[in-house]
């Protein structure tokens, strides 16, 4: 596709870039080969090439001045295409042409018949389109004007770095464009150069149908930056009630010192947890869901699933912790004015019930409404923040009965230390400061509402952490400094006369408070509402602790929704799929809010919120704790796909962070704790069982392959030891899917034992092949996982059956992980087939050999093969395998290529399937008797196989092989009922010193054996009916050299070399007795057995033809239940040291 710019006579076959530009199009719209323009849509149907390749007429040796020319006046491209001599002309559509000129001439190329093609964004940024505006329809040529190939100096489809190339399909932030594939840029130019239509797999998408992409209506969406949507949403959660409450109770119990301690201890692992929120938040574009999406997509859906249940579940029932907050204190007004409308308990169910249905309005209203009020409500909170500030400078001598003195060095030397009373302790009181702390993901919880996530959540969140913090750590000081723990409210408490045992703060400013310890109304321990007592004007600190609690419900309402929303859109619950649906233009979760709404009223009608409480506390904590080990996790992994582009974050930090997230949660109650811990590892087995079907590039994945490739290496440094021999089976399945009782059976003896791998070889041509490869691989792997089979599927292309095997068997297999054992079927047609195909299945024995492999023949009578039964396609439609659409490719091959380029290396290699794909859609017909027999065959491994023989036929040592398979098969369920039987042959006179001598070696090896035959008539001479057919048998594939002339013989043996000579046949005529006579034993002994595991005869290469040996073969297995034919590669197996 490049050349030179200032080549002028290109080579027969070069794909030019046609010349032609805006310009030079006629003025009535139409082209120069005369084909309407107007009215055509821009880019291809999903059924066309993205790339048309035109043949242009040229002269061979015109110039490039002379071919502008040509193409100024006569259009080059339609009136000599009969005289074309191999030019190409590539068009290139720009995307984006359809909307900035929709009816331009030239919104699409029609070229008589030819296709366009939209080549995503390989000429977006063309001089046109960057300076005039104009028209944006290019064709390029090699040899005159182009565009970024100047830049680069030379012609090429390659299309430059840009961003709409990495989007998803259906990206909410722009284009998706398809990149040119591979093979487009790389396969040889024919007519049809890009038949397949697709591009490099990303999508499994036609390319016309991937450009295509989901553009939403941007108008009327509302988008937040990092301060309204995610710094006053945290610092309003984190300023809770407790700020205006609880606080000065903390200084009176902790004192000034521990209390700053506890702050800083919350802010520690607040901090922490925000520089991991921050880390994940830019490490890719964030979409909604919050701590859900950052957690599923980092730890995958498993522990995604499980904390997005419970923390939407958190927030919801936060609502109602909030709203009742809110009540008790409008409760608490109504009772100091007389005014309850039933009782205390009842008015705060009526007044939650009021104010939530009125928050469920606000929030119902859009979230520029929900982010207006929230905005009121900070105003407030922080006027009564400075409220309080003002009114510490301002000591009033109403207030010093009631323990304030405004700012005093004695009093804050007196609270400088703890004074824990009521059996609180530094922990009780942490456990009750902590849920202050706990809003830090409320502007992530509202990702997907945010203009810029990956640059507002960081700054947002941790910005706000440290004012919150500032804000407590002040509060704590000046309430400290200015309020005694202890005060009666009364004003005659004064001291008129020093007292010498009064040692107080109160009694150095002249008052004594002594008389009402230890229980006293007023002073921080006591006192609930010192904040108000101390504030200049008090109703703006009750309109504080509305704006506190109004604003976290709210955050919550929003939060818990959103977070619902995007966990039902995964699928994870597939019973909560109907809440995933939002409306209107923000996509907002209505059934979602109406849920949440629904959960926070039952709880705020239920009211014991004391309990509800600190499994909530935890049920955050358990967010943070995993949000923290996300980062630590995706660290460890070493994920390339890990770089955040936060970068104050670090892994042993943030596994800090998770262990004190964990603590914190037993230190605040250890049985919410528990229930936390049993709720999520509930969900979490419950999600993995179910297996949702997505896949997000977990650090789960990478640190799965990260600890695989670390103990592959450890183990190739470990030499082999026979006592952990285990076999490890290349089997020659072709499509797994083809022979499922081969695989069954092997996977009988390896599963969770040994390697097991599908070869798989397909022939013909090359290029079919490949795209064959790379789709069957995917598709193939799945059905693997899909019939639950711990294999792995290996694909290669190879001229003949033999070469393929010789590859799989050398480079199958990763360190000390290789095969070791070679299993293929018992080609049970033989006799039919090209005698070629035989000699290459020999041949194969021959390499196995040659490798050091041992090799497993399996034989059924009924055949192995069903792939005529069910087509090769046994996936089924709803997988989304993003590789397993099939390719029609239509080229017209040579001969050799007629046959399935599939076919597969295995048992029937030759029964090649002809049977078109219209065929194995249409109806299936009834099946005849054999085939219906061949289907209940190939699932007969899958079911348990009861209380019956394992037959093992150990006459040659093998090294121990030959008993080992059978063994490993008892050791599984299906199998372990059954009683392994061991053949050996021996001498008339000797049976029982033999049958000892192997019941010894047997015991010494602990495999459990039921019987011990020892046959002594293995070489006795077979029935003469049976040595009848097996000559019968071999007649065809005798060369009957004694009665030909020498030179006919061995011409014909040389081009034959799988004929049967007189003098082989005389040389090997006690083998062959052998055979047949040890067919005879096995029907006489083995007929009812489940299965045979017998020692394979091993043919000596060179001397014995493949027919013959093929004819042995079948003549020892004909007619028998199912048969393993064995012969290990003579190295020890099996030992009886320990």
């Amino acid at each position: 596709m490049e050349g030179k710019q200032q080549q002028h006579q290109p080579p027969a076959g070069r794909a030019v870039m046609g010349a032609a530009s805006d310009e030079r199009r006629s003025e009535d719209g139409k082209d120069g080969a005369g084909c309407e323009t107007l009215g055509r849509p821009l880019g291809p149907t999903p059924s066309q090439s993205r790339f048309q390749v035109d043949l242009v007429a040229e002269g061979a040796g015109r110039p490039a001045e002379e071919l502008r020319k040509a193409s100024r006046e006569d259009g080059a491209a339609g009136k000599g295409s009969e005289e074309a001599k191999g030019r190409f002309r590539v068009n290139f559509v720009d995307p984006s042409a359809g909307d900035e000129s929709p009816g331009e001439p030239g919104g699409g190329s029609s070229e008589g018949g030819n296709v366009s093609f939209q080549n995503g964004g390989d000429t977006v940024m063309s001089e046109g389109s960057l300076h005039s505006g104009g028209h944006h329809h290019y064709y390029y040529d090699t040899h005159t004007n182009t565009y970024y190939l100047r830049t680069f100096g030379h012609n090429t489809m390659d299309a430059v770095p840009r961003i709409d190339y990495y989007r998803h399909t259906a990206a909410d932030l722009g284009e998706k464009l398809i990149r040119p594939s591979l093979a487009e840029l790389h396969d040889e130019l024919d007519k049809e150069p890009f038949e397949d239509g697709y591009a490099n797999g990303d999508e499994g998408t036609p390319a016309g149908e991937a450009t295509a992409s989901y553009t939403p209506d941007s108008k009327g969406v509302v988008k937040f930056g990092w301060i309204k949507g995610v710094l006053v949403r945290c610092m309003l959660n984190i300023w809770g009630v407790m700020l205006f409450i609880r606080l000065s109770w903390i200084v009176g119990q902790a004192g000034i010192g521990l209390s700053v301690v506890v702050i800083g201890m919350a802010t520690v692992v607040t901090t922490i947890t925000g520089l991991s929120t921050s880390a994940i938040a830019t490490n890719g574009f964030v979409r909604g869901g919050g701590a859900y999406y950052l957690i599923s997509r980092s730890l995958g859906p498993e522990f995604g699933g499980a904390i997005g249940l419970i923390f939407a579940f958190a927030n919801a029932v936060a609502v109602a912790m909030y709203v009742v907050g809110f009540a008790e204190t409008v409760v608490e007004l109504l009772k100091e004015n007389g005014a309850l409308m039933i009782d205390e308990m009842n008015d705060i169910r009526i007044i939650g019930a009021i104010t939530v249905v009125i928050l469920l309005g606000i929030s119902v209203a859009g979230m520029e409404w929900e982010s207006k009020a929230q905005i009121v409500l900070l105003v407030i909170l922080i006027l009564a923040i400075g409220d309080f500030v003002i009114g510490t400078f301002i000591p009033l001598d109403s207030k010093k009965p009631k323990g304030f003195f405004g700012y005093k060095a004695e009093i804050f030397m007196e609270n400088f230390g703890p004074d824990f009373r009521h059996e609180e302790t530094f922990f009780s009181v942490f456990a009750i400061f902590f849920p202050a702390a706990t809003g830090i993901l409320a502007g992530a919880n509202i990702s997907g509402d945010l203009a810029d996530p990956q640059s507002a959540i960081p700054k947002g969140t941790l910005l706000a952490i440290l004012i919150t913090t500032l804000v407590y750590v002040g509060i704590a000081v000046s309430v400290g400094s200015c309020v005694v723990r202890d005060a009666t409210g009364n004003v005659n408490d004064t001291i008129v006369t020093e007292l010498t045992n009064c040692t107080a703060a109160a009694c150095k400013l002249n008052y004594d408070f002594s008389s009402c310890q230890p229980v006293c109304q007023y002073g921080l321990m006591n006192n609930f509402q010192v904040m108000s007592m101390v504030s200049g004007f008090a109703p703006l600190i009750s309109a504080g602790i509305f704006s506190a609690t109004l604003s976290s419900a709210l955050a919550s309402l929003v939060s818990a929704p959103k977070i619902f929303q995007a966990l039902c859109k995964d699928n994870i619950y597939p019973g909560f799929q109907m809440f995933a649906r939002g409306y209107g233009k923000n996509n907002e979760p209505l059934r979602g809010y109406l849920l949440t709404f629904l959960i926070a009223l039952g709880f705020i009608l239920i009211a014991e919120l004391n309990v509800i409480a600190p499994i909530i506390s935890n049920f955050f904590l358990a967010s943070y704790a995993l949000i923290n080990f996300s980062v630590f996790h995706a660290s460890l992994a070493k994920s390339p796909g890990w770089r955040p582009a936060f970068k104050y974050y670090n892994m042993w930090i943030s596994l800090l962070g998770a262990i004190l997230c964990c603590i914190v949660m037993f230190v605040i109650n250890w049985w919410a704790a528990l229930l936390t811990y049993v709720i999520v590892l509930g969900l979490y087995i419950y999600v993995t069982y179910k297996k949702p079907d997505v896949n997000w590039g977990s650090s789960t994945q990478a640190l799965t392959y990260l600890n695989a490739l670390q103990h592959s290496i450890r183990l190739s440094g470990v030499e082999d030891h026979v006592k952990n021999f285990r076999p490890q089976c290349l089997i020659m399945t072709g499509a797994p899917s083809a022979r499922p009782a081969l695989l069954h059976l092997v996977h009988a003896f390896t599963k969770n034992v040994g390697l097991m791998i599908c070869g798989h070889v397909h022939m013909g041509p090359r290029r079919q092949a490949m795209k064959e490869l790379s789709t069957d691989l995917a598709k193939y792997q799945r059905w693997l996982i899909k019939n639950k089979m711990k294999a792995f599927y290996a694909p290669v292309h190879a001229e003949d059956l033999r070469d393929g095997g010789q590859y799989l068997m050398q480079a199958a297999g990763l360190g000390r992980m290789r095969p070791n054992t070679l299993v293929v079927g018992f080609k049970k047609n033989w006799r039919q087939s090209d005698m070629r195909d035989v000699e290459t299945y020999i041949n194969l024995f021959h390499d196995a050999f040659d490798i050091q492999y041992g090799v497993v023949v399996i034989r059924l009578k009924e055949g192995l093969d069903i792939s005529h039964l069910q087509g090769q396609e046994l996936l089924s439609s709803q997988e989304k395998s993003p590789c397993t659409k099939d390719v029609i490719v239509k080229v017209d091959y040579s001969k050799k290529a007629e046959t399935d380029t599939s076919v597969a290396f295995a048992p029937s290699f030759s029964e090649r399937t002809t049977t078109s794909r219209k065929d194995s859609k249409s109806q299936p017909s009834p099946l005849n008797l054999t085939d219906q027999r061949l289907l209940d065959a190939s699932t007969q491994f899958q079911k348990k196989q009861g209380k019956s023989n394992i037959d093992v036929w150990w006459l040659f040592d093998d090294g121990g092989l030959t008993l080992l398979i059978p063994y490993l098969l008892t050791t599984k369920k299906k199998w372990k009922d059954c009683r392994i039987r061991v053949f050996i042959g021996g001498k008339i006179n000797r049976i029982d010193h033999d049958r000892r001598a192997m019941a010894t070696l047997l015991s010494k090896f602990r495999i459990d054996f039921s019987d011990i035959m020892v046959l002594g008539d293995i070489n006795t001479k077979p029935k003469k009916e049976n040595i009848a057919a097996f000559e019968e048998m071999i007649e065809p594939f005798r060369l009957h050299e004694d009665d030909k002339e020498q030179e006919v013989a061995d011409k014909m043996k040389e081009d034959e070399p799988w004929r049967i000579t007189d003098n082989e046949l005389e040389l090997y005529k006690t083998k062959t007795y052998r055979q047949i006579r040890l067919n005879e034993l096995l029907q006489e002994h083995s007929s009812t057995a489940n299965i045979i595991v017998m020692s394979l005869p091993v043919a000596r290469k060179g001397a014995v033809s493949s027919a013959l040996y093929m004819a042995w073969l079948e003549a020892l297995s004909k007619d028998l239940p199912p048969i393993l034919l064995v012969r290990g590669n003579h190295q020890s197996v099996l030992t009886f040291y320990s």
